[in-house]
């Protein structure tokens, strides 16, 4: 009766030890569960915004504070959706006035290529982070952006159509006839699209801790009461364990465990009830070939470093490709407004003569027929005037977009029209530097050939991987366990029915704890796995691929730089050719002025007809436009000659950094989305 009260006593007490590790688990799930839960909600809805320097946090915030700030999303700023104040500032009285370098700092601050390329630099900043987690690279994108082609300058079609110029308005109704509007996007890339392969698994160097609680409760009869001293099994356990798991450089894997197990069964057999038991265990797993070396393991750390530089020189020639176009773009603007401004001179001049030659008719002095040749050159500059209206009034359009967030659907912006102040400098003064210079400083500033040299280093860090994954898997595996167990006499042996047990098992979990950490019984082990693949074919084909891949890239750098010579030198000669083509159109239009004074001598005389003179006047207008062509030519070649030796930047003062913090932006009101 005793044994039974003290075993019931046991259990009893046993059951509440047993509810109170069950309610404290449940209680610590829930809360995790919460945790988790909250801290992998979906980004809200976009809020205000205010640049930043950065698109993306990595430090912890929010309630979570340091324990669980690594289980929270880093923070991403929200997209802005509204311009910068600078579009504000510009826009007065109906019109937005535009220097060129105001131009260059909306797009800076407003154009969605350049704000695309700023995540791209995010995520080399999460490439760096996985890889020094031990993961796999995601790569980060190399796709530059360009902008739409415009109008293209004077005495080209309202929208580029398949054959050429045409005098009348064009609607679009093809693909083709929508290149005009239409941004194109180019691949930096010098690598293969098809990926290298993986090589040998690099550890995880984020240490994981693994833990684990149980309870069990067996109650069950039996037909022998040898093993137990009764008919009746009851056995109550307690388990616990937690586990620490590292990987290092050097392909070393750290596992350690720590078990524990607390048993309380009803039997008169044992000495020691209830009996704790507790096993420490750390086994070092090391490779000597596949997988061993810091620069194989480190070969992706080392590889999204080169990512984070990518994607800076992407920007890079994001910011070159989008502050080139807008200055083509802000050429064309001012070549179409100055050719406007020609043809309403024109249009007035014709208009005058038809006045004139109306009054000499009505005097008698001139015959009809030439006031039909004028009202008719009147009809033919108001239609070249219309078309000019409406290169200008599309070019305008397109520059609305491209310079800012929300274009014509704003009102007043659709409704401005955009006065271009910077006016095109004569080229009469300007000098260019010898072709070999050029090519020097091109070789030296050009974003896309560090870029390359980045990839062909990337792809040499790959190679290692590759050829480390030819070699046989040989690890070394070594283990140390420590082992310990304590108990409380039983009342068998209290009673005097069992042998005592030795005193040094006798205890609480203290008692184990103790035998564990002074390794009063260790277990080692040391011993070696080898794995030979016998042909080895997957790897060999492996390594030889990503050899020739290698290869390949190496030709594609040596093809870069000969398409970057080809650039300069071609952009070196358009210059030239632009500078004397200006020199010939001025003169052209000197020469044509000084006839037009003659003709009206000649034709105030009554020497000549109204038609001779209208011959001479649309060759003077045509030679007017013909010179706002060509200084419009020569601007863009010069800015395409600065594209081509990658000196865009600096030329209209434009640091990448400030661009990519978008500095000009700071300070300004919220965006609202």
């Amino acid at each position: 009766m005793t044994r039974l009260v003290d075993t019931w006593g046991r259990r009893k007490t046993t059951t509440h030890q047993r509810r109170g590790v069950v309610g404290g688990t449940v209680l610590f799930l829930s809360l995790a569960y919460s945790s988790v839960g909250w801290s992998q909600a979906l980004p809200s809805e976009p809020k205000a915004a205010v640049s930043s320097s950065s698109q993306l946090d990595f430090r912890p915030a929010g309630r979570a504070g340091w324990f669980l700030s690594a289980y929270r999303a880093p923070v991403v700023r929200p997209s802005r959706s509204q311009n910068s104040d600078l579009v504000s500032n510009l826009h007065h009285d109906g019109k937005l006035s535009l220097t060129l370098q105001d131009a260059i700092q909306l797009a800076i601050e407003n154009n969605f290529d350049v704000e695309l390329q700023r995540y791209d630099r995010g995520f080399a900043a999460t490439e760096i982070l996985r890889a020094k987690g031990g993961g796999q690279l995601r790569g980060v994108p190399t796709t530059v952006g360009e902008l739409p082609s415009g109008e293209g300058g004077p005495g080209e079609p309202l929208l580029t159509t398949v054959g050429g110029y045409s005098p009348v308005l064009q609607l679009p109704s093809s693909a083709a006839d929508l290149a005009t509007i239409t941004g194109t996007q180019s691949d930096l890339s010098i690598l293969s699209p098809t990926p290298f392969s993986s090589g040998p698994n690099v550890p995880q160097f984020d240490p994981s801790v693994a833990a684990t609680v149980g309870l069990t409760q067996l109650d069950y009869p039996q037909s022998d009461a040898f093993a137990t001293g009764s008919n009746y099994f009851s056995s109550h356990s307690l388990s616990a364990g937690v586990g620490y798991t590292q990987g290092f450089s050097t392909g070393t894997l750290l596992n350690a465990t720590f078990t524990s197990n607390r048993v309380n069964e009803a039997s008169t057999r044992l000495n020691l009830n209830p009996f704790t038991t507790g096993a420490l265990n750390v086994t070092i797993t090391q490779p000597l070939l596949r997988g061993f070396g810091i620069h194989v393991n480190r070969r992706f750390i080392h590889i999204a470093k080169n990512e984070d530089s990518i994607a800076k020189e992407t920007f890079a020639q994001q910011l070159i490709s989008t502050i080139s176009d807008t200055t083509r773009l802000y050429w064309d603007l001012v070549s179409l407004q100055q050719d406007l401004q020609v043809k309403r001179e024109s249009l007035e001049a014709a208009e005058r003569l038809y006045k004139d030659t109306k009054n000499e008719v009505d005097l008698g002095t001139q015959a009809p027929v030439d006031l039909t040749s004028a009202l008719a050159q009147v009809a033919s500059n108001r239609q070249a005037y219309i078309n000019s209206e409406g290169m200008v009034l599309q070019q305008e359009l397109l520059l609305k977009e491209v310079l800012t967030r929300k274009g014509i659907s704003e009102p007043a912006l659709a409704a401005a029209s955009i006065i271009a102040i910077t006016p095109i400098e004569s080229p009469n003064s300007e000098t260019i530097e010898p072709l070999g210079t050029l090519l020097d400083k091109a070789m030296k500033q050009r974003p896309d050939l560090v870029l390359a040299q980045e990839q062909e280093d990337s792809t040499r860090s790959v190679l290692k991987g590759s050829h480390n994954a030819l070699l046989p898997q040989l690890n070394l595996v070594a283990s140390m366990q420590n082992n310990g167990g304590a108990g409380l006499a039983s009342a068998n042996v209290a009673a005097g029915g069992a042998t005592p047990p030795p005193s040094n098992l006798t205890g609480g979990y203290g008692s184990m704890l103790g035998q564990v950490f002074k390794r009063d019984y260790p277990d080692y082990s040391v011993g070696a796995q080898l794995n030979i693949p016998i042909h080895n074919r997957i790897a060999r084909a492996d390594a030889a691929r990503d050899e020739l891949q290698y290869r390949q890239s190496e030709v594609r750098v040596q093809q870069l730089h000969s398409q970057v010579r080809l650039q300069v030198g071609n952009a070196f000669i358009a210059v030239q050719q632009a500078q004397e083509s200006y020199k010939a159109a001025v003169e052209a239009r000197t020469l044509q002025v000084q006839a037009l004074d003659v003709e009206r001598a000649k034709f105030e005389a009554g020497v000549a007809t109204a038609y001779e003179f209208l011959q001479y006047q649309s060759s003077l207008a045509e030679a007017k436009s013909a010179e706002v062509t060509a200084l419009g030519v020569y601007a863009k070649a010069k800015t395409a000659l600065q594209r081509a030796v990658g000196s865009t930047l600096a030329d209209n003062n434009v640091t990448v950094d400030d661009a990519y913090s978008n500095r000009s932006a700071q300070g300004q009101s919220p965006a609202k989305p």
